[in-house]
């Protein structure tokens, strides 16, 4: 049952992202900043869906003499469309959210990935290029086309739910953002904020 309703919910999520997109709207932003992630996949993600779109034609065509395996192949054809353009526009409507009034960081990855990150659990922000990443305790990975470009370390474990709702206890996470070089600066003068020593008193005259 947990299954099920997982992936139910990511089903809606997809719809309601398709709806924000074409309608040119974004979730969860707010107040905040928002720092898109989904550049550097657009060109793959609607070259998969033309590959689709094309099979779905062909399919169409060859299977007409045929009506139950007609219908059944073209249902689910149309459904690989939606979907693969339904996670594009997850990408593009649900961005990563720097939020210094909530003083947190929200992670998120298409529809599958959530997380918010409070800043006083940020220990340390880099800039950082990687094209591979294995799967490694305590750490979580969110790779747009293969690729990650920042870093962060933790002050403590923070739980982490994955899709089908197991927790992980994560210290370390590694992401990627189109405008990396401009969300590090911005992390940083966050963190720097919470850090820095108050100002010196006056002397009493």
């Amino acid at each position: 049952m947990k299954t099920a309703g997982a992936l139910v919910r990511h089903e809606v999520r997809l719809l309601v992202s398709l709806v924000l997109w074409v309608r040119r709207r974004r979730h969860g932003v707010g107040d905040g900043i928002a720092f898109g992630y989904a550049r550097g996949q657009g060109s793959t993600m609607f070259a998969f869906a033309f590959v689709c779109v094309v099979e779905t034609v062909a399919m169409f065509v060859l299977l007409r003499d045929w009506p139950i395996a007609h219908w059944t192949v073209l249902v689910l054809d149309v459904y690989t469309v939606e979907f693969v353009i339904g996670l594009h526009a997850a990408s593009v409507v649900r961005p990563h959210v720097l939020d210094p009034d909530s003083r947190s960081l929200r992670l998120r990855y298409a529809a599958h990935v959530d997380l918010r990150i409070p800043l006083e659990r940020i220990a340390a922000v880099r800039r950082e290029l990687r094209t591979t990443h294995q799967r490694t305790a305590g750490e979580l990975s969110l790779p747009i086309g293969s690729q990650t470009t920042i870093t962060l370390e933790l002050t403590e474990p923070l739980a982490h739910f994955t899709f089908f709702g197991r927790r992980q206890d994560i210290r370390l996470v590694r992401f990627h953002a189109d405008d990396a070089d401009s969300l590090v600066r911005s992390l940083r003068a966050v963190t720097q904020e919470r850090t820095a020593p108050p100002p010196a008193q006056a002397p009493p005259s």
